[in-house]
């Protein structure tokens, strides 16, 4: 269970930059699905949508560890990791709209955001199946003799699923250069990990395959950075893969659907306690690492950029129905059948 964060002074271990980013990005995330939340609310926003809410350290840490040549792909909670890679807020918030220009121009939703210039090979809808699609971006980095890597997240629900136990086997095969991230947030769709198996520290699956597992305070972006950069480090010199649990929790539940009759409040409360920005904030301001001022103009910025987004995609055209022809076959002139 989630304790109430020490009010110490917390040291700082990286630049000014790093935290910023950390700051800017994460908040960015939160009130990028807040404003989404109340939108789907709206029904501007229509089909499923799984915010990241509390989640926000997972991407935020491994980003910062990582870089702009190195793949990344995960499952249906896709929002946040491209806002963070760069992609433009406006284009995420158009495919949530269903607009034509969303990053797969109206056409995926929520569950599908896709951005190649980024490297980010998209959040999948299937449970579980983007994990040996995970396994063949690092695959594809080894075959072109690249020091590049794949980054793969599934959820803690997803590690029952066979295909990733076929893909944990064959990364430690192969040596191949991929991080697997659990993001354990504890409830999957609504089951706790207790209730679904006897296994309930979920690190020790990679530990059947002789792959370096490790446990990471999902709530802590400086921890998630440090895992990450370790275990890229054994990817890029040729030592393979490694997977992480990183143990977070999401304050929202597992959809916009869901009634969260699973847990508490007092759960939930209890958690936000160590909300990942609000820990960063600290060290920011007891190290005096920003001033009030450009904090200020951060949480400026961010409104702005969100409020923006907004803007643009409500301004955005809807796709043609004939867009629904296009962009299936590589060959553009592909004879489909119509009546």
């Amino acid at each position: 269970m989630a304790k109430k964060t020490a009010a110490t002074k917390s040291k700082v271990k990286y630049s000014k930059e790093t935290y910023t980013f950390w700051y800017e990005s994460m908040l960015l995330m939160r009130r990028f699905e807040e404003k989404a939340g109340q939108l789907y609310g709206q029904q501007k926003i229509r089909g499923f949508c799984h915010l990241y809410i509390g989640q926000e350290a997972c991407a935020s840490g491994s980003i910062s560890a990582l870089t702009k040549d190195d793949k990344w792909i995960t499952a249906y909670r896709c929002h946040a990791h491209p806002l963070g890679l760069g992609t433009d807020p406006g284009a995420v918030m158009a495919e949530l709209f269903g607009k034509a220009t969303g990053t797969t121009k109206g056409k995926g939703g929520s569950m599908h955001i896709f951005d190649k210039e980024r490297n980010f090979a998209g959040g999948h809808g299937i449970v579980g199946a983007q994990v040996p699609m995970g396994l063949g971006l690092g695959f594809a980095e080894k075959y072109k003799g690249t020091k590049n890597l794949a980054i793969c997240y599934m959820g803690d629900g997803a590690v029952r699923q066979g295909a990733v136990h076929e893909a944990m086997n064959l990364a430690m095969l192969y040596k191949t250069p991929v991080i697997f991230v659990i993001e354990n947030n504890g409830y999957a769709m609504g089951t706790s990990v207790a209730r679904t198996s006897n296994v309930t520290e979920l690190y020790q699956i990679g530990e059947a395959y002789d792959m370096p597992s490790f446990p990471v305070d999902g709530m802590n972006v400086e921890a998630i950075h440090e895992a990450v950069s370790e275990a890229a480090e054994r990817a890029r010199r040729g030592d393979g893969p490694t997977l992480l649990e990183f143990r977070t929790y999401r304050y929202k539940g597992h959809s916009m659907s869901d009634p969260q009759k699973y847990r508490t409040k007092e759960e939930v409360e209890e958690y936000k306690q160590r909300d990942p920005i609000e820990q960063v904030l600290m060290t920011i301001r007891e190290n005096s690492i920003l001033s009030e001022e450009e904090i200020e103009a951060i949480i400026k910025k961010v409104k702005k950029q969100v409020d923006e987004a907004v803007k643009f995609a409500e301004e955005s055209p809807w796709p043609d129905g004939q867009d629904a022809f296009k962009d299936v076959y590589v060959q553009e002139d592909y004879p489909f059948v119509m009546e």
